[in-house]
């Protein structure tokens, strides 16, 4: 039996949630998402909590158990609560804005650098080197926020570039002179 299978989720009072064939459907008040559910994955309401129970005891079946779990419980918590990440440029003269549903992002190249924000996801953007991106659904909040840090990846020896908050950059040792 798959340990984080078998945990029951417990719904908050404003979150409510409905299943029709294969998928599932939560509402709260950040909005409103949905998932398809695996072959041989049922869900049980009970008055308060929510059970995702597996019909055999097959390889496939056990695998998509926790998974299944895992995601409905995300989707629970990105309705009621949300999910953000946050990033923090470094360098001189790094910048970034958010320009309409863009960010607009100053790295050292010859010109900005232009990322189209997707539906669903807000950015912001706390003294021009913070960036805070935030969201319902958590893969798409740490994708967008993978892609930005893509965009100029902290380098090695002075640790320029976008890290995560509280990431820690491995530093190397730059030339020494010669004797």
């Amino acid at each position: 039996m798959s340990r984080i299978g078998k945990k029951p989720i417990t719904l908050p009072k404003n979150v409510k949630i409905s299943q029709s064939g294969g998928i599932v459907k939560v509402e709260g008040p950040k909005g409103i998402l949905s998932s398809q559910l695996p072959e041989g994955i049922s869900l049980t309401i009970g008055d308060g909590s929510l059970v995702i129970e597996r019909k055999s005891e097959e390889r496939l079946a056990r695998s998509y158990h926790g998974l299944s779990r895992t995601l409905i419980g995300n989707m629970v918590t990105g309705v009621s609560a949300g999910f953000e990440k946050r990033l923090e440029i470094s360098g001189v003269g790094y910048r970034a804005e958010v320009a309409g549903s863009s960010l607009k992002l100053l790295l050292g190249f010859s010109s900005p650098v232009q990322y189209d924000i997707p539906k669903g996801i807000d950015v912001k953007v706390d003294k021009q080197v913070n960036i805070i991106v935030s969201g319902i659904d958590k893969q798409l909040v740490g994708r967008v926020a993978a892609e930005i840090r893509a965009l100029k990846k902290p380098e090695p020896y002075k640790g320029k570039g976008i890290k995560y908050v509280g990431e820690h950059i491995r530093r190397k040792v730059g030339k020494s002179a010669g004797a």
